[in-house]
């Protein structure tokens, strides 16, 4: 999507204030709704102390003569906030300055696509269609992290966290049911008293990873929502009111009463917005939690080749059933030695040496089988038919 970028995350100026990070919006959400008040951005906590063993970390810890000194990224909102964190540091370690422009994994997607940026990301792995468009040839998925899409909820009478069911979820975003107090939802709820106040339901109004996993989701568990709506980045949506961004469906839900939406854990939690325990394939209602989307990770089907995978609606007591990757995306045969270098090398440092900042942001760190995988889709970037990575 081509779309003009504003600055997201005022409340970080601190952070922010270095030139290699620009957060940015693309579109005005899709109803006619006032414009959303964007709520505080989340504040970055110091990273909890990790012993560094693993294999790989620490390979790369400082400039790289040759390297090229900027890189230039955009997509996803998802892992906007570790992107933040990871970026001042390698800034730090390496010299190297990467300017990420948060808009959407529709975003990153057409960027990578059209050779706009030096690397895209997405939560929701492009299509074959769209891998085929792209202009530079192949195109990789390299995981980076995972974390958990969460219902987020603004009713001011009720103070206990509320439970929902797929049957819920799937009913209100289709528009089948319109009231808090629904038999549905009391049926998920015992003893909780829910107000007979009609639900204002929150979509992205972008092209979105975040929607891709939510819609993977619903498609999983509602035959019905998989045969009218179906899964992706951008859906005709049956009803609500469309936010950019997570940080825009975070501060509509913030400003509309009795309303529910869908964002990545650290927005609810950074933005003190309720969000609801899920009711998993074992019958078991799980608090989003790193542990839980951990377990879904461990107890999906194995990684295909290309690593484009899904892991809604795993099996488990603990898993938490709404849990998602997210990826960063490079072409496969670089053409400019100095960028291929600079940017192989940040992806290692990635997922390798970054992982120890993710728990402390909200996201759970790659499993180390998937680490390896990752491993080999950077060894596999070429520049001038050499190994692109220099070490």
């Amino acid at each position: 999507m081509n779309q003009s970028l504003v600055t997201m995350f005022k409340g970080r100026a601190a952070l922010l204030s270095m030139s290699a990070l620009v957060f940015g919006a693309a579109c005005a959400p899709a109803a006619p709704a006032p414009a959303p008040t964007t709520p505080p951005a989340p504040t970055l906590p110091a990273p909890t102390a990790q012993p560094a063993t693993a294999a790989g970390v620490g390979v790369v810890k400082a400039p790289f003569a040759g390297e090229a000194q900027a890189l230039n990224g955009a997509g996803a909102t998802f892992p906007a906030v570790l992107y933040s964190k990871w970026f001042e540091e390698y800034s730090k370690l390496t010299g190297v300055k990467v300017n990420y422009q948060a808009i959407g994994s529709g975003g990153g997607i057409k960027g990578i696509s059209d050779q706009t940026v030096d690397f895209g990301a997405t939560d929701g792995p492009m299509t074959d269609e769209q891998l085929k468009a792209a202009k530079g040839g192949d195109i990789l998925h390299i995981p980076m992290a995972l974390g958990a899409v969460v219902p987020t909820y603004n009713v001011p009478e009720v103070t206990k966290p509320i439970n929902f069911s797929a049957d819920v979820l799937a009913g209100v975003f289709l528009g089948a049911i319109t009231k808090w107090n629904d038999p549905k939802i009391a049926a998920d709820n015992p003893g909780v008293t829910l107000p007979a106040k009609d639900i204002v339901v929150v979509h992205r109004s972008d092209g979105s990873g975040t929607s891709y996993i939510w819609t993977d989701y619903l498609s999983s568990v509602s035959a019905e929502w998989k045969s009218k709506v179906g899964t992706g980045n951008s859906v005709n949506w049956p009803v609500g009111l469309g936010g950019n961004g997570n940080q825009g469906v975070a501060g509509e839900v913030k400003q509309n009463p009795y309303s529910l939406g869908y964002v990545e854990l650290i927005y609810a939690r950074q933005n003190k917005l309720g969000f609801g325990s899920v009711k998993n394939k074992a019958g078991k209602y799980v608090e989003p939690s790193l542990a839980g989307v951990t377990a879904a990770a461990a107890n999906s089907k194995a990684m295909p080749a290309d690593l484009r995978a899904s892991i809604v609606n795993a099996e488990g007591d603990a898993t938490y059933p709404v849990s998602g990757f997210t990826w960063e995306l490079a072409y496969t045969k670089q053409t400019d030695k100095a960028k291929a270098q600079a940017l192989t090398r940040l992806l290692w440092w990635e997922t390798h040496d970054g992982q120890k900042f993710a728990t402390d942001l909200d996201y759970a760190p790659l499993p180390n089988e998937v680490v390896k995988k990752a491993e080999e889709k950077i060894l596999s970037i070429t520049v001038a038919g050499a190994k692109a990575y220099p070490h």
